[in-house]
């Protein structure tokens, strides 16, 4: 099928993600991905600075994930899980209990991050129920956080901020606290410890994205704050979700966010680089002991089964993709990243419009004084030989481990030139944009905030 084809059915019949129909910026055709560029179908090429979607940490067509779909599919695709299992599952579920911290060694296995978001509140919500508590059945959290787009997962994303607004009445009524600060502050604790006080016959559990809030803003704050959150539901007898579809796996500097903080979650998410970003898996990881108060309860077991869970391929590529990151440099090769964004962007502090400038791991955001106009940003981030996805006021990257020196330089030199593109672009009315601004991050390079001309875009697209 020729390119023009392609781009013909897909302007006709295909749905992007976050956005109408038909879409405010025309889809690129992929022709094929390796090492850490994508082949578009005309021939040109880009970095792929967002590892699409924060998933292929080691890059497309790596030999050993390669090898291990195809030794899979000699074997079986696919069965299911009721009454069955098979070697990629029990290999991966052992390889997981190794990796996240103790005393998590119960692995329920999901097709996608936001359906084990599903199966964590389901579990703290059934763990309750099963002692008796059947009156907490909430869900505590702090605003501007992100996770997932099903029912249960939007009911705990930000309602105001955040993309859900328009599903309110419809949604779960969760208890949510202000946005966590980027400093450690003894009084925000005081209030999430006062909440959880005048709610203690309500709150099953509470749940955050622990040192990264990802696709709510990209904001950053002190570990500490998540140490202490630890601290009130041990006091309030409450379960700690720990959503780390986004921050898994080495992505914050850390195997895992908690790790910064050093604690342990009752219930940890796992998502996205789990495969390498072959296929979608999900893990939700918890403890014996919430396993065996919920299996002695009224249902008999955790009420939730999907048709695709632990998938033998996705299975056996997520084992491959975690050998290669135990046995890979990551350690020192995050933090070099990290440096290298840390210098590439540190620039962008200094342009009229640049809110903030902040880099942590292998994550690099720079956040504007309005809207990303998508279609220009898109454009320049493209004539640099980058592919970038900016959402709401926000141009980032979240590059794979393995990219060099040479190729980061190029990601951080395509922001700024999608950054620059927004900033010159004078088609939009002056305006701020409505969502909550971050404060600098302790680890960031940044400027005080400025006003000037803002270029909305019809794109309202948020990364899943």
């Amino acid at each position: 099928m020729d390119q023009a084809t392609i781009e013909r059915i897909d302007a006709d019949h295909v749905w992007h993600p976050y956005g109408g129909f038909p879409a405010s910026t025309s889809p690129r055709v992929v022709e094929s991905a390796s090492g850490v560029r994508l082949t578009f179908a005309d021939g040109s090429t880009a970095i792929d600075g967002m590892s699409s979607w924060w998933a292929a940490i080691h890059g497309y067509r790596h030999p050993v994930l390669d090898a291990a779909a195809t030794a899979q599919l000699q074997k079986m695709s696919h069965v299911m899980f009721g009454g069955l299992t098979h070697e990629p599952a029990a290999r991966l579920a052992a390889t997981l209990v190794d990796l996240v911290p103790e005393p998590l060694t119960k692995v329920f296995f999901a097709d996608s991050g936001s359906v084990s978001v599903e199966v964590a509140i389901k579990m703290a919500v059934q763990y309750q129920r099963s002692l008796g508590r059947t009156e907490r059945n909430r869900i505590l959290t702090w605003r501007g956080g992100y996770h997932g787009d099903t029912f249960a997962p939007m009911s705990v994303c930000d309602p105001d901020g955040g993309m859900h607004a328009m599903w309110r009445g419809v949604l779960a009524e969760q208890v949510f606290v202000p946005e966590p600060p980027v400093d450690y502050d003894e009084d925000y604790i005081a209030l999430v410890d006062d909440t959880l006080t005048s709610q203690r016959d309500r709150i099953a559990a509470i749940i955050v994205e622990p040192v990264v809030q990802g696709a709510g803003g990209m904001r950053f704050h002190d570990p500490r704050l998540v140490s202490a959150l630890r601290g009130l539901c041990d006091a309030h007898d409450v379960l700690l979700i720990c959503d780390e579809i986004a921050t898994g796996f080495g992505r914050t500097g850390e195997l895992f966010a908690v790790d910064h903080a050093g604690i342990a979650p009752d219930i940890l998410c796992v998502g996205k680089a789990l495969t390498g970003g072959y296929l979608t898996l999900a893990a939700t990881v918890t403890t014996e002991e919430i396993a065996e108060v919920i299996s002695r309860g009224e249902a008999g077991g955790l009420a939730h089964g999907p048709t695709f869970m632990a998938n033998p391929l996705a299975c056996a590529v997520a084992s491959a993709s975690l050998d290669v990151l135990v046995a890979s440099d990551w350690r020192n090769r995050v933090p070099q990243i990290e440096d290298g964004l840390r210098t590439g962007l540190a620039p962008l502090a200094d342009l009229d419009g640049v809110v903030d400038v902040r880099v942590l791991g292998a994550i690099g955001v720079v956040e504007l004084d309005r809207q990303v106009d998508m279609q220009a940003a898109t454009d320049a981030v493209l004539d640099a030989g980058v592919w970038l996805r900016p959402f709401r006021n926000l141009i980032y990257t979240m590059p794979p481990f393995v990219i060099d020196d040479a190729d980061l330089a190029a990601v951080t030199a395509g922001l700024g030139a999608g950054v620059r593109a927004t900033l010159a672009s004078s088609s939009c009315q002056s305006s701020a944009p409505s969502s909550q601004s971050s404060a600098p991050s302790p680890r960031s390079s940044a400027s005080s905030p400025r006003s000037s001309a803002s270029c909305w875009s019809s794109e309202v697209e948020t990364p899943a």
